[in-house]
């Protein structure tokens, strides 16, 4: 399977095998629009899971308990706080951990006494923390700055590296796509959004770009003197930079995405929520939605940005009309290819066995008289007056016309 993975890859790279990522790229639009609509329905009927970072509010966590059972944490909460619905979690084998919205000092104390009552476990192992409004909202302020302070800088970056504004907007478009999947999938599956997530997105964030620097630099080479042929569209050498990478890049999301499985799994399943489990959720699923977007939707989004430039709308134009008229490639191309085709129709017509009787000198490329017995050349007018005379003679006997190669002297025994 793997050499045959290898072979596919190989075959895309060269050109032997395309996949219509440019061609289709409004069915790709059409596939990621319909999963961010449904996942982000879904997303809202569920609603956001904020954590008590961002809300504000009272945090008790029970440790060293017997039976992980929710049902006692949001009676006692109920009995104490009728109109508060908490938050209950298991955190890995024995903790509990119970968010309340905010609570006085003596309403605190109170709660944590009937939590050690209600899971039978002595006063000090139960924890309490408070978050308190300013500092929740002081950490979303500072989240929404860093998201944008990192996308302006990114974009002014990408557009000074590739010196063109449009790939530094198709870039972003991508970005955006996978911030969508992330924070929906997000959403559906329910986990608390925390700063450990904010951190998982930013460096979502990150390697999304990456993967469509990689792409668009290879389209930057593949482009690269594209006006001096007609043989490819701006498109055409665009599809073949995403063909050429497309396994680079399932190999390296392959590679990244075994370890943050791990941790995800680790995470999920064995520690319960916590920094690693929000982490590496959004990491997991930005790393798929970031391959997919730099290798199906980013190439489109560059071709549709640069399309109407006119230099590009002039180059389409030309080749479409090359390829109608059965021309294709640079002038310099055409030209090689016919003198090709005229040397061809030339030892087509050289008698069998001419090639046996060139010298040994005009196959190095030195051409030379070998002995008194050579012919000297004709002058150019001899040579026109001999072809009107021979020319007679050749179409009544249908013989093959004379080849202009010497042949080689032979010596008075007649060896050659």
């Amino acid at each position: 399977m793997t050499a045959t993975f290898s072979r596919f890859g190989n075959d895309l790279h060269a050109g032997r095998r395309t996949v219509p990522i440019v061609r289709r790229r409004r069915t790709w639009y059409l596939f990621s629009l319909i999963a961010i609509v449904l996942l982000a329905g879904l997303a809202g009927l569920r609603g956001p899971n904020l954590g008590i970072e961002f809300t504000g509010g009272s945090e008790f966590q029970i440790a060293n308990v017997a039976d992980t059972d929710q049902v006692a944490a949001r009676d006692t909460v109920r009995e104490h706080l009728p109109d508060n619905e908490p938050k209950v979690t298991v955190l890995g084998q024995d903790t509990m951990r119970v968010q309340t919205e905010q609570l006085d000092s003596a309403e605190t104390a109170e709660l944590a006494q009937e939590l050690a009552a209600a899971y039978d476990v002595p006063a000090e192992s139960v924890s309490t923390s408070y978050v308190g409004p300013v500092w929740s909202g002081d950490i979303t302020q500072k989240m929404l700055r860093a998201v944008v302070v990192f996308l302006v800088l990114v974009a002014v970056t990408m557009a000074l590296y590739f010196r063109n504004l449009k790939s530094s907007l198709a870039a972003m478009g991508a970005l955006f796509h996978d911030m969508l999947i992330t924070a929906a999938v997000y959403g559906v599956v329910g986990f608390e959004i925390t700063p450990g997530t904010v951190i998982g997105f930013l460096t979502v964030m990150g390697y999304s770009l990456y993967d469509t620097i990689v792409v668009f630099d290879k389209v930057r080479e593949n482009v690269s003197g594209l006006t001096d042929q007609t043989r490819a569209t701006f498109a055409d050498q665009v599809e073949l930079a995403a063909n050429q990478t497309v396994v680079r890049s399932i190999n390296t999301s392959m590679v990244a995405l075994l370890p943050v499985g791990s941790i995800l799994g680790i995470g999920a399943f064995l520690l319960g929520a916590g920094t690693l489990k929000d982490i590496s959720l959004a990491l997991f699923i930005g790393i798929i939605a970031g391959t997919y977007s730099s290798i199906f939707l980013a190439p489109g989004f560059l071709v549709d940005l640069r399309r109407r430039e006119p230099e590009i709308v002039a180059h389409t134009k030309a080749v479409h009309e090359a390829r109608h008229s059965g021309g294709s490639g640079t002038a310099g191309d055409r030209q090689v290819d016919r003198s090709d085709d005229a040397a061809a129709a030339d030892d087509d017509d050289l008698p069998e066995g001419a090639d046996d009787v060139v010298s040994d000198d005009q196959i190095d490329g030195v051409s030379t008289s070998a002995s008194d017995e050579s012919v000297a050349p004709e002058t150019s007018e001899e040579s026109d007056q001999s072809m009107h005379a021979a020319a007679p003679a050749r179409d009544a006997s249908r013989q093959p016309r004379r080849s202009s190669r010497s042949r080689r002297p032979t010596s008075g025994d007649g060896s050659r």
